[in-house]
């Protein structure tokens, strides 16, 4: 079968260990991201997709111009980049991956810690010839700050909320949660403070970081008062998606001062543009969408994206989230 695995930007997956188990398929890597008449002229030939995240979105029009597709093997979950009605409506079974909190976690508080110090800045200017210089511009020369003491704000107490707010207390930090009312719960049965109110959690932290799923419920869930009601100090970290915030709350925030500072690893583009204005911003950290791409995590997600190939077409399907696909005629 003929295989097509979408978007490895690093040109890294055909390095995997796990790569080996499609050693049976004719299988392509495409390297660079393709618009929807690109895709739809390039997978033409194509039996199964294998899709990283939500790197390439999978409408009811491109589906059509597909017709011998029959699979979308997905690394990690699904989420609204694939038309799932259209997908099951045109025959074509969409197989789940698994997931794991550790890359992105650790991505998180390695930006919170390069933002906190000023690590990007200070390195930028001394290879530019200048020492100890974070800016310049006067208003962001300053000295980077320590966590321990300050306010972690965590929005979003699951696996990912969970491992971060155990990074704050180990570094000395007063994590304070906010969510649902289930998640407030198990923080407090967890040891850690909950905010009484929305606006009191983000007056309160000193940096707010958000780990809740993207969906009809949390689009644009941050607003611009909840980012004015900041402290001018305080750092945004966004590493899970750039829609949780309204469009445009957060660039109008920081230029009015609350908060200070923003640490990201999410865009509502990506990927983003080399001229986009945020990239220059003395007051940002910002990575591209790095939260999942790691060694380790790769080969997890891989392998199960693999196996579900496997499986697939040796007549055995596994983890298909629309099983009504499956009884479709060819």
């Amino acid at each position: 079968m003929k295989i097509a695995v979408l978007d490895d930007y690093q040109n890294a997956v055909s390095q995997l260990g796990c790569y080996t188990l499609l050693n049976a398929h004719d299988v392509t890597v495409f390297t660079q991201a393709m618009d929807e008449d690109q895709l739809a002229a390039a997978l033409q030939d194509f039996d199964a997709l294998v899709l990283i995240r939500e790197r390439t979105e999978i409408t009811a029009r491109l589906l059509a111009r597909l017709p011998r597709l029959k699979l979308i093997s997905q690394t990690g979950k699904v989420s609204g980049h694939i038309d799932v009605p259209a997908a099951t409506e045109a025959g074509v079974a969409i197989a789940e991956g698994v997931g794991d909190p550790t890359a992105p976690a650790e991505l998180t508080w390695a930006l919170i810690m390069a933002a906190y110090r000023k690590i990007p800045q200070y390195v930028a200017h001394m290879k530019a010839g200048r020492w100890q210089t974070s800016s310049l511009d006067a208003r962001f020369n300053t000295p980077g700050r320590a966590l321990q003491g300050d306010t972690l704000g965590i929005w979003g107490y699951g696996k990912l909320g969970k491992r971060v707010a155990g990074y704050g207390k180990a570094f000395g930090m007063d994590v304070l949660i906010w969510g649902r009312e289930a998640s407030r719960a198990q923080a407090l049965s967890d040891g850690y403070r909950v905010a009484d109110s929305k606006q009191g959690f983000f007056a309160q932290a000193d940096v707010v970081s958000l780990h809740l799923r993207l969906n009809a419920a949390t689009q644009a869930i941050v607003a611009l008062e909840d980012l004015q009601a900041m402290k001018p100090s305080a750092l945004l970290v966004n590493t899970s998606r750039a829609e949780l915030v309204a469009p445009g709350a957060l660039q109008q925030a920081l230029a009015q001062g609350r908060p200070g500072y923003a640490a990201l690893d999410v865009f509502e583009t990506e990927p983003v543009a080399g001229d986009a204005p945020f990239l220059s911003a003395d007051n940002i950290v910002a990575t591209p969408h790095l939260g999942y791409v790691e060694q380790k995590g790769y080969e997890l997600y891989f392998r199960a994206a693999f196996e579900n190939v496997v499986s697939f077409f040796a007549g055995s399907p596994t983890n298909v989230c629309n099983p009504a696909a499956l009884g479709k005629p060819e």
